[in-house]
């Protein structure tokens, strides 16, 4: 038993009455109650897949790997031309099955990024919780204002959710305007309910040319689409520094990837206590980098996990992204890994002590994982690569 705030519990048990957690102990159970035994599992939270991008995907296998992440981004901005409308049916059926496969793989929660709003009702039709982002993208914007406003309009018009949320998110600093970033910081000191936001941040060199210099592939890219920002000049600084000038970096802030990160950076993002996702088979698969897990960890920063979208993933299998974390970083503890893909993505996403963890009150989203009977390090075990036909919801 894996409650994630505390230790596992050998031979463990977990009372539920009324679909949440009444407690978790080891021993006999408590008395009076129906009991059952499931055998030789791990039983622990569902998993949290804190960044992926569910209407992408109907691109699973079309975006092959490349040297170079704005190499990547070029085949994305081809596909989504090639097919402009939001609700055709192999995107709505990709949705559908990136939904199944992060369920069949044990996760409960999803921070979903979209450019079209789509994925919202298929969520919310499903057994997961989460967050969907609208994301912002305007580099050119002589009204910032309107920009973020008719977004966040488009987010109060969905049907409300018990389980889902939804907010706003800016898509990278290469593609959205400081003054959006302004704009966006605004709305979110203006509704304090408003769930987290989102950012991909510091991601790829690129990145870090083009916001220090203003030069590299990205002015191109922004050239060739139409929307470079003649008035724009270079910040001078990092990706990171940048965001935070404009006030788009604090506690309820996800910033996504972070592979490009320095010291400074992460003390940054520390500091200000956002949370950083890392996702590093995409990141691995896009040409953005290695990301530096143990400089992550070290640093003292929130950190979840995502697989991103299957553009850029194999699967949505975050017991997968955790054997490559764990492959990558072998200093940082099985445990500190299980814990940013429970319990720190479940408050980076604003679901903290209600999902994530085994404690009394949370929700009874769990899954039992089949385990050796023999098995000495079970959060070892976990991280070293746990396929779906191993996990079982725990009903």
């Amino acid at each position: 038993m894996l409650p994630v705030t505390s230790p596992p519990l050998h031979e463990g048990w977990v009372a539920v009455a009324d679909g949440h957690i009444a407690g978790v102990g080891t021993g006999h159970g408590e008395p009076g109650v129906t009991e059952r035994d499931l055998g030789a599992v791990a039983v622990l939270p569902g998993l949290v897949n804190a960044h992926t991008h569910l209407e992408l995907s109907h691109l699973r296998h079309a975006i092959p790997p490349a040297a170079d992440f704005v190499t990547w981004a070029r085949g994305i901005i081809r596909a989504r031309r090639e097919q402009s409308d939001p609700w055709a049916a192999a995107i709505l059926d990709g949705i559908e099955r990136g939904i199944e496969e992060c369920l069949a793989a044990g996760t409960a929660v999803v921070g979903d990024i979209s450019n079209t709003l789509v994925p919202y009702g298929p969520v919310v039709n499903s057994p997961l919780a989460g967050v969907v982002f609208n994301e912002i993208l305007r580099f050119n914007a002589p009204d910032p204002i309107a920009v973020v406003t008719e977004a966040l309009a488009r987010v109060r018009a969905l049907p409300p959710s018990r389980d889902v949320r939804a907010s706003l998110a800016a898509h990278a600093p290469y593609s959205v305007a400081p003054s959006v970033l302004r704009a966006l910081r605004r709305a979110m000191d203006a509704d304090p309910a408003l769930a987290p936001c989102s950012i991909h941040l510091a991601e790829s060199p690129a990145e870090v040319e083009f916001i220090a210099q203003g030069t590299g592939p990205w002015r191109q890219v922004l050239e060739e689409v139409g929307s470079w920002d003649p008035m724009w000049r270079p910040a001078g600084v990092s990706p990171v520094e940048h965001v935070d000038r404009h006030g788009c970096l604090d506690r309820r802030m996800l910033v996504v990837h972070g592979v490009q990160m320095t010291a400074a950076d992460l003390a940054r993002v520390a500091s200000r206590e956002a949370t950083l996702v890392t996702c590093p088979r995409s990141n691995l698969h896009t040409g953005a980098g290695r990301p530096p897990l143990e400089a992550f960890y070290a640093s003292g920063v929130r950190i979840a996990v995502g697989t991103d979208s299957l553009a850029s993933t194999p699967d949505l299998n975050v017991f997968a992204e955790l054997a490559v974390m764990r492959a990558l970083a072998p200093a940082v503890p099985a445990r500190a890994l299980l814990h940013s893909a429970t319990q720190e993505g479940a408050q980076a996403l604003g679901f903290g002590g209600q999902y994530g963890v085994l404690t009394p009150g949370s929700h009874a989203r769990m899954i039992a994982v089949s385990v050796p009977a023999d098995l000495d390090d079970v959060e070892e075990y976990l991280v070293g690569g746990i396929a779906p036909d191993q996990v079982a919801w725990v009903e």
